[in-house]
């Protein structure tokens, strides 16, 4: 049986706590594919446009060069508009029949969950991995979700932090793979 992570996002941009909780879910949930799902609009950020798919996929492919066991799905980007989880789901319930879906998703969006389009829907769909901040506490699926709290690599950085210290003239190099921060800093992007 396959199994497969989804791991969505704005990705923007990505940094290595996104490349740390990937490798904690490959070797906890035992996957054999994780699939980066970057957003075309998140539902929850409605005023705040995401930096240019084009940029963020670019950031993408450079952080995970060389990692094979992972891939980028660009079929939130491509149907555009509000990316909502549901249809991603479905079509990796379509796609994997009898495989196993884990949708991995951080611990501060865990109450949301209910308030998700078709949530009872959604919910039998896949198992939810949940991903923990540092000094946060554990967050629990609301019923009817079901799945887990990743144990590995939790690091206190977000991509709202990121792109702060990039408008600030901060380094972000500790932060982000060099390539990325190579990518960033060429393309003047967060400024």
């Amino acid at each position: 049986m396959e199994r497969i992570g989804i791991f969505g996002g704005s990705f923007d941009p990505v940094h290595l706590g996104h490349l740390l909780v990937a490798q904690a879910a490959r070797e906890e949930l035992q996957l054999s594919r994780l699939y980066f799902i970057p957003a075309a609009q998140s539902p929850f950020k409605p005023d705040r446009a995401p930096t240019p798919a084009a940029q963020r996929v670019q950031l993408l492919r450079l952080a995970l060069a060389g990692l094979t066991w992972t891939e980028i799905d660009m079929q939130e980007v491509e149907r555009g508009g509000i990316s909502y989880t549901i249809d991603t789901l479905l079509d990796y319930a379509r796609r994997f029949p009898g495989g196993k879906l884990f949708y991995l998703i951080g611990g501060d969006h865990v109450a949301q969950l209910p308030k998700w389009r078709r949530a009872e829907e959604l919910a039998g769909l896949a198992e939810f991995v949940v991903i923990p901040r540092p000094g946060e506490a554990e967050a629990a699926l609301p019923t009817p979700f079901r799945g887990c709290t990743l144990a590995g690599f939790p690091l206190g950085v977000s991509s709202s932090q990121i792109r702060a210290r990039v408008k600030a003239g901060l380094p972000i190099s500790p932060l982000t793979p060099p390539a990325v921060a190579e990518a960033i800093r060429n393309n003047r992007l967060y400024l």
